[in-house]
């Protein structure tokens, strides 16, 4: 008789290294924006917000028109609730309920015109756990060759996280009374990547560098600001660990990388100060999701291209509207609302990243308690349009990709909650 033929090693990559990309996240894709307290909000409003430290994150060159170095220490709680219904009924995620994402911005005036910038946040980075059965298609006997069928949970997914963390040192300077210009470095760290599935695990680790330039122009009451964020290429070195008992179809542990791309972000504002105690901001934000073409897993042993998951996303639009009403000298209040687009179309859709549009509803506040001391708070809500998909293919072990298939059949629905509480010194 013939022996089986081994199930290939670039098959069970992309149903094990791939979700990384996870469902859940606070804006399109797998982005975080929620960059500060401040931002939080203001549903991220921020980019041509010249009075605020936590504009920092959205805008470095905002720091050319504070008056003070300052550093503020904030912490966000999300929330989030994800859910599938399929034909085996309704499946929740079984991530951790709360994930805790802090974040820090010094300023450090050096005369009247250079400013030194510092921030550590998590633009990018969720988690997603289903439990087994969640999907049909993936959790019956599939036959890959004859006399060989795999166990419902070989390629299901058991858990996906990836934990990733931008430290972003930046300078500006003061051209003019009305002119600010920034330019910085965009470090990423992801300390762990864990991709699990019933048989198969990858863990890792890895890194990148890209960089950002900033400019604002304030003019009386009216601000105009413009950031940009170049994409690069996050490099994950890891192990991917098989279960024993794949050693008989020849499928064995070993060293593997995968190249995962950030998308470029281009962020633009204007903010109008009606009053001495009212101003609204209005931002527009462009993400490139189409630099995220395609997840490659390769062979650190041979170098061989084990897997390529298409994905193939537009770039998506953001539409931010913030509110800030001074009550009291010491009090301000926030208010926000933002809608994001996904960039992810039916043809290729993955309960990997199950995205859809999405609102945003945010509200907080500040407070300064003299001595240059001031406290911040922020709420918001993320409700994602449900999205009920039906593949209009079968999945088929010749494509090796369940993207857009019916493996991923399902209503998916998901909110997050937000909340946010920061600390800031200025330094008078």
């Amino acid at each position: 008789m013939q022996a089986p033929r081994p199930l290939p090693l670039r098959f069970l990559l992309v149903f094990s290294f791939g979700w990384v990309l996870s469902g859940g996240a606070e804006a399109s894709g797998f982005g975080i924006p929620e960059g500060s307290v401040a931002g939080l909000a203001l549903a991220n409003a921020m980019v041509a917000n010249p009075e605020e430290l936590g504009a920092m994150e959205y805008n470095p060159a905002a720091m050319g028109f504070l008056a003070h170095s300052a550093v503020s220490l904030g912490a966000k709680d999300f929330a989030p609730d994800l859910k599938v219904t399929t034909a085996s009924g309704k499946h929740d995620s079984r991530a951790e309920d709360n994930v805790f994402i802090p974040d820090l911005h010094g300023l450090f005036k050096i005369g009247d015109r250079w400013n030194l910038g510092l921030g550590v946040s998590a633009p990018f980075g969720l988690e997603t756990s289903w439990p087994v059965g969640t999907f049909p298609a993936l959790s019956q006997s599939i036959p890959v060759a004859p006399g060989v069928s795999l166990p419902p949970g070989l390629f299901h997914p058991t858990q996906s996280k990836l934990v990733l963390a931008q430290v972003a040192p930046s300078i500006a300077y003061k051209v003019s009374d009305n002119l600010s210009v920034s330019a910085g470095v965009d470090y990423f760290n992801a300390p762990r990547v864990a991709l699990n599935t019933g048989f198969v695990k990858i863990e890792g680790d890895g890194d990148a560098w890209g960089w950002n330039l900033g400019v604002m122009y304030r003019t009386g009451p009216l601000s105009l600001g413009a950031s940009y964020h170049a994409a690069t290429t996050l490099r994950v070195d890891g192990n991917y660990i098989a279960h024993p008992a794949l050693a008989p179809l020849g499928i064995v542990s070993q060293a593997a990388k995968a190249d995962l791309d950030l998308p470029s972000r281009l962020q633009l504002g204007v903010r109008y100060a009606f009053s001495e105690h009212l101003a609204a901001e209005f931002d527009w934000t462009r993400t490139g999701w189409s630099d995220f073409d395609a997840l490659a897993v390769t062979s650190k042993v041979n170098g061989a291209t084990l897997a390529r998951n298409v994905n193939h996303w537009d770039d998506a639009n953001a539409y931010r509207l913030g509110l800030t009403w001074q009550v009291t000298p010491a009090a301000q209040l926030r208010l926000g609302y933002a809608y994001d687009e996904t960039g992810q179309g039916n043809d290729h859709l993955t309960a990997r990243i199950p995205d859809a549009d999405r609102q945003l509803f945010s509200i907080g506040g500040a407070y300064a308690f003299g001595q240059g001391w001031e406290l911040e708070v922020g709420y918001m809500y993320v409700l994602l349009a449900d999205r009920n998909f039906r593949g209009d293919r079968p999945f088929s072990l010749v494509d090796k990709d369940p993207n857009g298939t019916t493996a991923y059949d399902g209503d998916y629905e998901a909110s997050v909650n937000i909340f946010g509480l920061g600390i800031t010194k200025h330094f008078l």
